[in-house]
């Protein structure tokens, strides 16, 4: 039976009777919690979580505390009545002992097992003390979730904590408890993987998710009007948010006389053109299809046809480079389209100036919900395969852009380099929706292979943030000063595995640590990012990390992971390397006419990345390999990525600068498969043995073969091309 004093009772129901004036709070999953004892383990985001936990729960809570805040001559008095269980490290023995007996006279007891306030709203080490009170106790533990608390006054979102306005009032929290786990099962991977997948069940419920992405692009571009969003680097001409919503306003009107298209090509490159006109075409109600103009006629013709194209906007400059283009029967040219339709523009651009919101919304039929409707569509690269259609719902687009800006927490007057092409996942979600959203300004250019140019445009614009892929660095490398990249406070790459001399180069010439990522178009695409550590609060503060070298960070809130044997699908722990399945509200629904390739990745709204990978003890993601890029040989997984960086290490070779060797696999009749090392530089087959036995190197991930190529194919966004060099490798 639970034991708490009168006194105890009197402050627990006028604390929720306070306490529900500022917040509303909507408990989930209260009928699993257990009828005795038990010890509640939550995550940690605010100062207040504890007197929101108690509003959910339907019995009184009582807290293990930090001595130093139970000292305190403010709080010792209601602390001390509210039956709380101070801790120190000297008396730590005792404050578990003390909980132990709580819990077996049938109370709750709640311990937040991080043991500090998060400082960047992402779960950090779990300390395993819990652990202890609950095997002396021998009762469950159950795992709860704190929904929406990171950026309340009580957080410290934005680096600063109650300086700062509330978002709402009242402020609706979510509190979701777990399935009780038995104490001897709840080690801190067990834990962590709960508490994540309830994390993403709360995120999955947020309204925002519900909206239309052309609802969220009228509130971010009519939020600052007059400011610069765009900033074209090709003729350093700009676009103010209300300019943009004017010409795209304009532009969805004369679309949406295209009554039988749900979907409009778009061939653009990064720039004001290519931002106006994927705008323009969701303001239409209708779908924009970024296709890679780089791909091969063929490819492109089988992304038209899949996605039922009959109208693509490109403009002229454009149409004459790419002289073999399978245009279809409509073009839209805008430079020629747009100073015909002036009056119209100037007339929207007003009338988006003047009216509010919601009369906006009305006259230009914005849907109120998007939801789990199809958005945008793109092609995967096609770097094994031919293309597959990526249909992105709003659902998706608006989850992962939410997710982003938790994770970035970007200043309005931060600038970020645009020059990621639209067509790619990372250029379409990050570098295009997310600015137009957030109303992030950016500085675009229509290429991200020309570094000297960029690199002048940064020096130019003192941009601060800049995507990029590995091979994207390696071009600065050779071609940007070192001046030139000051101003830069960020740069984070993704699409395929950082190397570490690449990253140890460019930080030594540039001085900008590079932080890696990790995504897929699938996901929509960002899963985790390393970013820098969160200022500690008070200088002798331990820093709570927010990159590790060799992951690719931490996942976004909202994405709950499980590692899984990639041969049998059993669920393994989060710290095995296995199969990486996630799910989120950025997952995709499955591929464009596709029902049996979607379910083999599919799974109860589980997601198979392909890709191998753990996660280490302060829940960073290691990724080991894509499963596509392993061998089997001899019934042993050799992984390319591992093998490459041990010859370019052991030959002294020059991978900064370019990528000048790539290792692909070929069957092979005795052992299954075998290794073939594509080079552009002269190797010699028995010195790069030898090397590699110096080296310790296993025999099996000695390449049989040598074939010397002019380069290494790669496609657009930088990522290796698996076809083209698999035909290489097998010539």
């Amino acid at each position: 039976m639970e034991h708490h004093s009168a006194a105890e009772r009197v402050l627990y129901l006028v604390g929720r009777a306070l306490v529900r004036i500022v917040y509303r709070v909507t408990p989930m999953g209260r009928e699993t919690l257990p009828a005795g004892g038990f010890l509640l383990l939550p995550n940690h985001i605010s100062f207040v979580d504890a007197i929101v936990l108690q509003l959910a729960s339907p019995r009184p809570i009582r807290f293990i505390i930090d001595s130093f805040y139970y000292r305190n001559r403010f709080l010792h008095p209601v602390l001390r009545l509210a039956g709380c269980i101070p801790i120190s490290p000297r008396r730590a023995k005792d404050a578990m002992r003390e909980a132990a007996e709580k819990i077996r006279a049938g109370e709750i007891v709640c311990l937040f097992p991080e043991g500090q306030l998060s400082r960047s709203g992402t779960l950090l080490r779990l300390r395993r003390g819990y652990e202890i009170i609950a095997r002396q106790a021998d009762a469950p533990v159950v795992p709860v979730w704190l929904d929406q608390l990171w950026g309340s006054i009580f957080s410290f979102q934005g680096g600063r904590f109650f300086k700062k306005w509330p978002q709402s009032l009242p402020y609706h929290v979510q509190v979701a408890f777990g399935q009780p786990i038995h104490a001897d099962a709840a080690d801190t991977a067990t834990l962590r993987e709960e508490l994540l997948k309830l994390g993403e069940q709360c995120y999955s419920q947020r309204p925002l998710l519900q909206e239309h992405l052309a609802a969220a692009c009228l509130r971010g571009l009519k939020r600052r009007p007059f400011r610069t969003l765009v900033i074209d680097g090709l003729d350093n001409t700009t676009l103010s948010a209300g300019k943009l919503l004017g010409v795209a306003t304009a532009l969805a009107r004369h679309l949406t006389q295209r009554r039988d298209e749900t979907r409009i090509g778009i061939v653009l490159p990064p720039g004001k053109g290519g931002v106006v006109a994927n705008v323009a075409v969701v303001l239409s109600g209708k779908i924009p299809v970024n296709l890679n103009f780089t791909s091969s006629r063929e490819a492109i013709r089988s992304a038209q046809e899949q996605a039922g194209l009959k109208t693509i906007i490109s403009a002229r400059p454009m149409a004459k480079r790419l002289e073999n283009f399978p245009w279809t029967e409509n073009v839209i040219h805008l430079d020629e389209l747009l100073p015909a339709m002036k009056p119209s523009i100037i007339c929207w651009w007003l009338l988006c100036l003047i009216l509010p919101r919601p009369v906006l919304a009305g006259l230009l039929h914005v849907p109120k919900k998007g939801d789990r409707e199809e958005a945008v569509l793109l092609f995967t690269s096609g770097s094994s395969g031919a293309p597959k259609g990526v249909p992105l719902t709003h659902r998706n687009l608006l989850g992962n852009v939410s997710q982003f800006a938790i994770l970035l927490d970007l200043e309005p007057e931060e600038l970020i380099v645009a020059s990621l092409p639209l067509f790619h996942s990372f250029g379409c979600t990050v570098t295009l929706w997310y600015p137009v959203i957030e109303g992030v300004r950016i500085v675009t250019y229509p290429s991200p292979l020309e570094a000297a140019k960029i690199a002048a445009m940064v020096e130019r614009y003192k941009a601060t943030v800049m995507f990029a892929t590995p091979t994207f660095l390696r071009a600065y490398l050779r071609k940007a000063e070192p001046h030139q990249l000051q101003s830069l406070r960020l740069m984070i790459t993704g699409a395929e595995k950082l190397p570490f001399d690449i990253a140890k180069a460019f930080e030594a010439r540039f001085g900008t640590p590079v932080y890696e990522g990790y995504g897929l178009t699938e996901t929509s695409p960002v899963v985790s990012v390393n970013l820098p550590d969160p200022p500690p609060g008070k200088p002798d503060d331990l820093v709570q990390p927010s990159s590790r070298l060799g992951s690719t960070g931490k996942m976004a809130p909202g994405i709950a992971a499980e590692i899984r044997d990639p041969d049998t699908d059993e669920k393994l722990s989060l710290h095995d390397t296995g199969m990486l399945w996630l799910r989120g509200p950025n997952i995709f629904d499955g591929y464009l006419h596709d029902p049996v390739r979607s379910a083999e990745v599919l799974r109860d709204s589980w997601f198979k990345t392909g890709d191998l990978a753990r996660f280490d003890e302060d829940g960073f993601l290691y990724i080991e390999g894509r499963l596509s890029r392993f061998s089997k040989i001899a019934g042993e997984m050799v992984p390319h990525e591992m093998v490459e960086s041990k010859i370019i290490t052991a030959l002294q070779l020059d991978g900064e600068t370019e990528r000048v060797i790539t290792v692909m696999s070929v069957t092979d009749e005795s052992k299954g498969e075998a290794l073939v090392l594509l080079s552009t530089v002269e190797i010699d087959l028995p010195q790069l043995r030898a090397a590699l036995r110096e080296a310790e190197v296993p025999n099996l991930w000695v390449p049989r073969t040598i074939r010397r190529v002019e380069k290494i194919p790669v496609l657009a966004s930088g990522k290796l091309d698996l076809g083209k060099c698999k035909e290489l490798a097998t010539a």
